[in-house]
């Protein structure tokens, strides 16, 4: 039912060595999911019997990661993968390595189980499924083929609980549903509505690690359009899609980009994306009287980026590059004498550009700026400055004035 010509060879060899040290070593999870559903998997997580300090021992190149889930690093020069001990989720010795806070989310989980023990702490029936490519098995939870074969996205035991201890299964529900395009077992949606509220209270690093899995995998429209169903996009993204037209339209833009250029093979980075979600948020906090206030604009950056770090981190090398994307949205407007080319010339224009194009997309307009700096960037020279000659000196003073943003555009 598995071709093992699609698991990775690395992979492979890491549960043979397992074996020969007389320790269980499967397959685990969405990998076994993925290939079960006729999907690529991008990882190769490994479940074993192994301690993470017996793993250490037989892998010399591996490392022990984790305190809340402590795992183990096992990489060569081109592949890392992540091998996990069976869990049982029940300290029965009462030693401290299961610790929940007052809510039930569980904060740190230690316990060492079998196979059947680690099977039930899983989130859905649909990653509960274990393959050995030695003896090509494949066991784990009763239902989890079964719920393969109905395509549906079920709860391993009542899923208010599980969301409780781990507040972020409601995120992952929504994006394997939409991945694999299974139906949300109904009690799902009921603990999602009850429990989502619960996502403020995990740390802004872990959700940015969600915000990078739902928004650059794909199915970036997808996702939010589900997330905001559920009314857990304000978890994710600070800007309200329901502000106005233009805001909703702007993200939607944003998002269905996201997906085009992961179609087409090309780079996203969460970067991009986090300068469009948050523009809306960064023109409302420069408005005066319906234009742009300058001051007002460069001091709402910092403003907008915290308000966006306190729910998803923001990683700092990303902060230059949206604040970059942001001015050049000014700068494009000015095409006077030689700024056209130093706008060019700027290691992020193009990156502005294509935000440029998103914005006019979301507004309706007839693209003549995009158009333009279109028309600047694959012409010669001569045309060049013939574009910038034939601008009529009363666009050039409009476009000072309100430096081109249209109470569409904005």
């Amino acid at each position: 039912m598995i071709n093992n010509k699609k698991i990775s060879k690395f992979a492979i060899s890491i549960i043979k060595d397992l074996n020969k040290n007389n320790f269980e070593g499967y397959l685990v999870g969405g990998c076994v999911r993925d290939l079960l559903c006729g999907l690529e998997p991008k990882d190769f997580d490994i479940a074993t019997n192994a301690t993470p300090e017996q793993v250490r021992k037989i892998f010399k190149a591996s490392r022990i990661i984790g305190k809340r889930f402590k795992l183990v690093h096992v990489f060569n020069r081109s592949e890392l993968i992540e091998v996990a001990t069976f869990r049982s989720g029940q300290d029965l010795t009462n030693n401290g390595h299961l610790i929940k806070d007052q809510s039930g989310k569980i904060i740190r989980d230690n316990i060492w189980g079998n196979l059947d023990e680690d099977t039930y702490r899983r989130d859905f029936t649909v990653n509960a499924l274990y393959y050995s490519p030695i003896s090509k098995k494949i066991i784990g939870h009763k239902n989890g083929m079964g719920d393969i074969h109905k395509k549906s996205i079920v709860s391993i035991g009542d899923p208010k609980k599980r969301f409780s201890e781990d507040p972020v299964r409601s995120l992952r529900a929504i994006r394997f549903s939409n991945k694999l395009e299974f139906k949300i077992d109904k009690k799902i949606k009921e603990a999602i509505y009850e429990k989502g509220a619960l996502l403020a209270g995990i740390s802004n690093a872990r959700l940015f690690d969600e915000f990078c899995k739902i928004f650059l995998s794909g199915m970036a429209e997808k996702n939010f359009n589900k997330l905001t169903s559920f009314g857990l996009n304000k978890y994710l993204v600070t800007t309200d899609p329901q502000k106005n037209e233009f805001t909703k339209k702007l993200l939607s833009e944003a998002l269905r980009n996201t997906d085009k250029r992961l179609k087409n093979n090309l780079s996203v980075t969460p970067g991009f994306l986090i300068a469009a979600l948050l523009w809306p948020e960064l023109i409302e906090q420069s408005l005066s009287k319906n234009e742009i206030n300058l001051r007002k604009f460069f001091r709402s950056m910092d403003k907008v980026l915290r308000r966006q770090h306190k729910i998803t981190a923001i990683p700092r090398k990303f902060h230059s590059y949206i604040k970059d994307i942001w001015v050049l949205q000014l700068k494009l407007h000015s095409r006077i004498n030689k700024q056209p080319y130093k706008t060019f010339k700027h290691p992020r224009f193009r990156a502005a550009y294509d935000f440029l194009l998103i914005r006019e997309k979301a507004a309706n307009e007839k693209k003549y700026l995009g158009k333009w700096w279109t028309d600047f960037q694959i012409n010669d020279d001569n045309i060049k400055r013939s574009l910038i000659n034939n601008l009529k000196e009363k666009n050039l003073e409009e476009s000072m004035k309100t430096f081109g943003f249209s109470q569409e555009l904005i």
